[in-house]
């Protein structure tokens, strides 16, 4: 390659891009790359290749849980001040999180199950079952369960949170009162609720859903509120699916490492729902 061929396969830098960053804030101090990179520590021994593979995966699903529950919050309190369109653009965020979660999957799915076989032992009793963010995310959106606190014991900031939002109305709570200012039968008894029990289904709104959805005169928002749930339901469920089949892909039927039955017990979590009303209704509209 000659001289010219060789400077045209290079960009120069601009003049006026800054370049002396010694004392001033630089993109890996804005970000905290040098925590953030140092922090896979393989534990096998010898350390196996793919181990690494298994702690990005898990670590960066933990960041986009994170700001998922961020989005969450922010939906119900915004739904709390009847800013129904503000929340729709966390939901529309937190729909876009789910796709990358899900999409995540096909990584690890390149792990084979001899590769995960050489590290899996050195786990210990280590499982995702064991995220606190996964189960916030669950408690907002109404699959809660007292007894998961138990888990997290030992962590007295994710035993905090979790039980602040065992205590706090989920986001579908919110929208429910949300619609009863909007003039909705909202029965007094689903406002009033124990917000710390799951969610179970009630016949009672099934009527309410079905004058949003066949109205014309329903608001454009409120509508599309219950189809950006029914979305974030729909897509929990796929990320849930995809789960179940990479672990099945990857270790059969063996137990979990943190004793659960493993591909049985993510099966079952296909039956959980948040929002079953929203799918009920669809066989009552236009009858």
């Amino acid at each position: 390659m000659s001289t010219e061929q060789s400077a045209a396969n290079q960009r120069d830098i601009e003049e006026g891009v800054r370049t002396d960053f010694r004392n001033t804030m630089s993109y890996g101090s804005y970000l905290d790359l040098e925590r953030i990179l140092s922090a896979q520590h393989p534990v096998s021994n010898p350390e196996h290749h793919d181990e690494m593979l298994f702690i990005i995966q898990h670590q960066t699903s933990e960041l986009w849980l994170k700001l998922m529950l961020h989005e969450l919050v922010e939906a119900r309190r915004l739904l709390d001040a009847d800013d129904i369109g503000k929340a729709l653009k966390c939901l529309a965020r937190v729909k876009h999180i789910q796709k990358t979660l899900t999409e995540q999957w096909s990584v690890l799915a390149t792990l084979t199950p001899r590769e995960y076989a050489q590290f899996r032992g050195f786990l210990g009793s280590a499982s995702g079952f064991q995220s606190f963010q996964y189960r916030a995310v669950e408690f907002i959106l109404g699959n809660k369960h007292a007894g998961m606190l138990k888990v997290h014991q030992a962590d007295p900031k994710a035993h905090e949170l979790l039980e602040n939002l065992l205590h706090e109305p989920t986001l579908y709570d919110a929208f429910l009162a949300a619609l009863a200012r909007n003039g909705y039968d909202i029965p007094a008894e689903i406002l009033n609720r124990d917000v710390t029990k799951p969610w179970s289904f009630q016949e009672s709104l099934i009527p309410v859903f079905k004058k949003i959805y066949e109205s014309e005169d329903t608001l454009w928002s409120l509508y599309q509120a219950c189809e950006d749930l029914v979305d974030v339901e729909d897509n929990f469920q796929a990320w849930r699916f995809r789960h179940l089949r990479v672990v099945q892909r990857t270790i059969g039927f063996k137990r979990g490492t943190g004793g659960s039955s493993g591909v049985d017990f993510l099966k079952r979590a296909l039956d959980l729902t948040f929002f079953p009303e929203l799918f009920a209704v669809r066989t009552e509209i236009g009858s």
